[in-house]
């Protein structure tokens, strides 16, 4: 999978609103959204004993991953495990489903089956999990505003109601607290490969917003 072009902003309600209004004349909502153009997402990010991916992130290295476990709408009959890297502006991700009785099994610790999966993503978290100490450290838990456009596969999403889980690392479980992470942050977050279509281009242009490195699993640590 290649590499492909990321830009963030942090955007108001209003903005909101304006690129909606906009992306809904020249772009297509997701496939996978909903009626009402969202859905919700839950994620369990993976750290090392030391925090190497908080660190990472807040110091700023160029070159640097992160593994998590995701599912979409409540539904933990399709779970995958993912690993999202990054080379300064640049990202992509890898992808391997897991069953609910996998990813428990990840949950509790029970991990020597992984080196025997014959799964390379699996293995890769396996290999870093014993000689990194990762572990489940943080849920974080969103909903999205998802729009795609055809020529240059751009991937338009607008990320709110952002929370954490409190220290809790029950993924799989609905009921699992969760409190707002910060202030309320709105990030608007456009993907492409190889060029980024002028109609877009325009589409998302909002005076006096910069791009920025925000990062939902940072702000879900402040809670530890």
């Amino acid at each position: 999978m290649v590499y492909r072009n990321e830009v963030k902003h942090l955007i108001t309600p209003a903005d909101k609103a304006a690129l909606c209004a906009r992306l809904r004349v020249v772009a297509k909502p997701d496939p996978h959204a909903g009626d009402g153009g969202q859905y919700r997402i839950r994620s369990l990010y993976f750290d090392s004993i030391t925090d190497k991916a908080l660190r990472e992130k807040l110091y700023g290295v160029s070159e640097r991953e992160k593994f998590r476990l995701r599912y979409y709408n409540g539904d933990t009959g399709l779970i995958r495990l993912e690993k999202k890297e990054k080379r300064g502006g640049l990202g992509r991700k890898l992808s391997e489903p897991l069953t609910p009785e996998e990813a428990q099994r990840i949950l509790q610790g029970d991990t020597d089956w992984m080196a025997v999966s014959g799964r390379p993503l699996l293995i890769e978290l396996y290999s870093k999990m014993k000689a990194q100490g990762l572990r489940p450290r943080t849920i974080v838990d969103y909903t999205r505003t998802p729009f795609v456009y055809a020529p240059g596969n751009v991937r338009i999403t607008i990320d709110e109601n952002i929370r954490t889980g409190l220290r809790c690392t029950d993924f799989l479980n609905p009921d699992c607290v969760t409190v707002p992470a910060g202030e309320g942050a709105m990030v608007l977050e456009v993907k492409w490969d190889e060029y980024l279509p002028t109609v877009i281009r325009r589409a998302i242009r909002l005076e006096g917003r910069r791009s920025t490195a925000y990062s939902k699993y940072a702000a879900c640590r402040i809670y530890g």
